[in-house]
């Protein structure tokens, strides 16, 4: 079982959802080269199990991910600028791994994300936060910067909030956060799983590979010119229509019953 490898997460599958859970409740979830790595091997293992529909990205005990871990700070202080290039580099290719999944990621942040936290709910396509959750960009205040998690925090927020947020450092409520676009839903802590439990039926409801499709459309939709936009659009809706799950969503939709991907869901 791929789960007995691990050290600082959990791993669980449940039907069509996995449950990736930041496994160190003593130190707040706080991440270090380990779970780095651990994470990277289960978002690759995540991407090729064809009956995983959907994640759910959470953090055991009270807090989400309260950024990087002290004593491997400690450690990566004293690192030649070789290591930790190579330190950061693995952090960022975790980052993406997460941010370009095929499948549709929910960030369950039940408590605090700071520093590197907020950007593991960055890369997550939906957020949903307890209203006691709380969010900081406080790497500044180290004499840092958030470098590997800014590209997912700019496209949520904006140049913007950007600015104001990771130059201040300063400590976000849920509603803030919510307000500039870091999270989809702010609700309370008790109702969490209900509401986290309702986006996932709702994307289950939708064909797997046109959510494939739709997360590689808002990644490449933006980096083209329009002569290329259009050309591309134009031949992934025609692929979409002709490919095996378009016939039968449509067929589905005219013959006015449940397409067959909602009833695998359902076993």
């Amino acid at each position: 079982m791929l789960n007995d490898q691990f050290q600082t997460i959990l791993y669980n599958i449940e039907k069509n959802t996995a449950r990736v859970t930041f496994n160190r409740p003593e130190v707040h979830n706080a991440f270090n080269d380990t779970m780095i790595n651990e994470l990277a091997i289960v978002f690759d293992d995540i991407d090729k199990n064809k009956d995983i529909r959907v994640v759910v990205l959470t953090g055991a005990g009270k807090s989400f991910c309260a950024g990087a871990d002290l004593n491997w700070m400690r450690r990566v202080k004293d690192y030649s600028y070789e290591d930790n290039l190579k330190e950061s580099l693995d952090l960022a290719e975790m980052l993406y791994k997460i941010y370009a999944s095929p499948k549709p990621t929910i960030a369950r942040v039940n408590g605090a994300a700071i520093g590197g936290g907020t950007g593991l709910v960055a890369v997550c396509d939906i957020a949903i936060a307890a209203v006691s959750a709380k969010f900081s960009f406080s790497e500044v205040k180290l004499g840092l910067i958030p470098a590997c998690i800014s590209p997912y925090v700019l496209k949520k927020c904006g140049e913007g909030k950007c600015r104001e947020f990771f130059l201040t450092g300063e400590r976000l409520t849920a509603e803030k956060a919510c307000a500039a676009g870091l999270l989809n839903a702010v609700v309370p802590l008790e109702e969490i799983d209900s509401t986290v439990g309702d986006v996932v039926n709702q994307l289950i409801s939708s064909g797997p590979e046109a959510i494939k499709k739709c997360k590689e459309l808002l990644h490449s939709v933006p980096t083209l010119s329009f002569d290329d936009v259009k050309k591309y659009t134009a031949e992934v809706i025609a692929q979409l229509r002709v490919s095996e799950e378009g016939q039968e969503g449509m067929a589905a939709f005219l013959e006015k019953r449940k397409p067959r991907w909602t009833k695998d869901s359902e076993r």
